[in-house]
């Protein structure tokens, strides 16, 4: 079967769309393309059952929308899955439905955690013959795929189809899956190179990402979207020995940087063997590695052990500081073990990158404004190296959501102005105010300190490039906060 794996562009004056592998949605003035796990995990594993891949995605491939179009038609692919999320659902109905008036023959699948969380709305606003509910959506593609060719006699759980004009679904999807039994992601089939420069992540290229667990131990953050998908209780991991072989094979492609993108890297006894077979097979001397790490999640001597390995860029979830506001985002940490943890992480000589968010409907201007203070000490200091700021946005399906609906902050349920360019809900900071601490927190770093100490660090080509690289995302991150206008895509 002929299956595509398609990103159509989405062409808006607010900038590029960062879709793949991102749990909160949002348009760059600079663009960043992070390597899409699932899909890719899908597309190897159709490859393996005997099927015909297209990797579609014409957003890392810089297409035009006709462009776009017109190549998909003269593929004219059985079957075309595009991963969606909340701000941009809607245009995705308006491209499926041009995608059918197109190719009438070919079948239409939606999947990801918007989809997931109101699988019936998309059926009911579009013409896509199938919605994928569930976050191992590479084994279901590869399912679904199997039973539109005859090659297995019923649908998997969690599909969402058409019966006689009927809206039906196939029952609860599973997340029970062996992520052992996923073949190697066929990195050339999945065009790696499309997303080894353009990301911010990387200070040495070409890099890529690997996937060690589904999809964080933890699974409880209240705003996550992909709680959605891949709740706590759920998380599994791949095997070490796995693990590692995969790392050896990327060393072989040449790639100088990989970054785990599991929602949270395995701790405890995982993250000790793999760190030690990294340092046993001699790849820590021959690639650098990245991860998302929990607040309170590792002792000094673990953190030591991630920086004997080669690990270098830590992202750390902060979100914060306000006790209260950790308590409701179920965080299941308290504000001192922030500081604790981000100075165990620098001690070890490794490079702390923090997340923070603004805009919440119960925080005032102090709280946010203690955030703000907060990441500028940390920067003075030398305790953390870069940070990503957001404003919060509620998605479909996540318990924050549930809360916003309950408590009736929502302001608008129009999904284009969730892309956090706007708050969405009643709070006692107002809009502009919101995307000023959020422009105040990426300028937190420019202090004539912090920046003295960067300058002092530079040792290599490596480091100027990086820097500069650095200095271009956070131009554009202050102007990513212009509404923009919005295209016919």
């Amino acid at each position: 079967m002929n299956v595509s794996i398609s990103y159509p562009p989405l062409e808006s004056g607010k900038g590029v769309a960062l879709l793949t592998q991102n749990r909160q949605f949002q348009w760059f003035t600079n663009p960043t393309y992070i390597y899409p796990m699932v899909p890719s995990y899908a597309a190897s594993l159709l490859k393996v059952r005997g099927h015909d891949v297209f990797w579609d995605d014409a957003i890392a491939q810089e297409l035009s929308y006709a462009d776009w179009l017109a190549r998909l038609k003269a593929k004219a692919p059985a079957l075309v899955a595009l991963e969606s999320k909340t701000p941009v659902i809607k245009r995705h109905w308006r491209i499926v439905r041009e995608i059918k008036d197109a190719l009438p023959g070919t079948k239409v699948a939606l999947m990801g955690d918007h989809v997931t969380a109101l699988p019936e709305e998309s059926m009911e606003n579009c013409p896509a013959d199938f919605v994928l509910a569930g976050g191992d959506f590479d084994f279901m593609l590869a399912d679904l795929a199997d039973f539109l060719s005859g090659k297995a006699q019923a649908l998997p759980g969690g599909v969402w189809f058409r019966e006689n004009g009927e809206i039906k679904n196939s029952g609860p999807a599973s997340l029970d899956h062996d992520l052992d039994s996923l073949p190697p992601i066929d990195r050339e089939l999945t065009q790696w190179k499309l997303y080894a420069y353009k990301n911010g992540n990387f200070k040495y290229t070409p890099g890529t990402y690997v996937y060690a667990g589904r999809d964080c131990w933890w699974g409880k953050c209240a705003f996550c979207s992909w709680t959605t998908l891949y709740p706590g209780r759920n998380y599994r991991t791949r095997s070490v020995e796995r693990q590692l072989d995969e790392i050896e094979s990327l060393v072989k492609l040449g790639v100088k940087e990989i970054f785990d993108d599991s929602g949270c890297f395995p701790k405890g006894k995982w993250l000790e063997d793999f760190c030690n077979g990294l340092i046993r097979r001699g790849l820590h001397k021959k690639v650098v590695l990245g991860c998302n790490m929990r607040v309170g999640a590792l002792s000094q001597e673990q953190w030591n052990l991630l920086k004997r390995a080669n690990f270098r860029f830590i992202l750390i979830g902060l979100e914060s500081v306000a006790q209260s506001t950790l308590d409701r985002l179920t965080k299941g940490i308290k504000v001192a073990q922030i500081e604790e943890t981000l100075r165990m992480c620098k001690k070890a000589g490794l490079s702390p990158h923090i997340t923070t968010m603004v805009g919440y409907p119960w925080e005032t201007r102090q709280d946010a404004q203690a955030t703000v203070d907060f990441a500028k000490r940390m920067f003075v200091e030398g305790v953390i190296d870069t940070l990503q700021a957001t404003i919060v946005v509620p998605y479909p399906g996540t318990p924050l959501f549930a809360e916003a609906k309950k408590q009736g902050w929502l302001t608008t349920e129009n999904w284009d102005d969730y892309d956090m360019r706007q708050s969405v809900w009643r709070s006692p900071v107002s809009n502009d105010d919101v995307l000023g601490f959020k422009n105040e927190l990426y300028k937190a770093a420019l202090t004539p300190r912090f920046l003295l100490r960067k300058v002092l660090s530079i040792r290599s080509v490596d480091d100027v490039a990086f820097f500069w690289r650095a200095a271009q995302k956070l131009v554009g991150h202050l102007l990513n906060t212009r509404k923009g206008c919005a295209c016919k895509k």
